[in-house]
């Protein structure tokens, strides 16, 4: 437990959210700041910033867990759909990896952005990666 964390005071219980999960490895526990109703953060209770420093184990536990909050909020709340959604690195702004789990409906105003930078999706860039692996 990193003791200047949030989510890490959440995780040990000496931090007041709005449960709706919890076991062994994760908590989930609706988002302060919600971008819709039934918006839910699942978090690690192993303290790390980013998905690829997660145990695999705790990743593969978190994914099953995210499954069964989608299943459950589908039902709790109708919707068009849902977003998962994971950031990392210097966009990840609370330290602690999280997961957001929310509801879609059509015309919400939820999109991506394009930032207008040029990219490239080319057989280099695959190489590059698949060489990483």
């Amino acid at each position: 437990m990193k003791h200047d964390c949030d989510f890490c005071k959440i995780a040990a219980g000496l931090l007041d959210c709005k449960k709706v999960y919890e076991d062994d490895r994760a908590v989930a526990f609706l988002d302060y700041d919600p971008i819709s109703t039934g918006h839910m953060l699942l978090i690690s209770k192993v303290h790390v910033p980013d998905a690829d420093l997660l145990p695999e184990e705790d990743a593969v536990h978190l994914m099953k867990v995210s499954c069964r909050l989608i299943a459950a909020m589908k039902k709790a709340f109708p919707c068009d759909g849902y977003t998962v959604m994971q950031n990392g690195g210097d966009f990840n702004d609370l330290d602690h990896y999280h997961m957001h789990i929310f509801p879609r409906h059509h015309g919400d105003g939820f999109g991506w952005v394009d930032g207008g930078l040029p990219q490239e999706c080319s057989d280099e860039v695959a190489e590059k990666i698949k060489a990483c692996l």
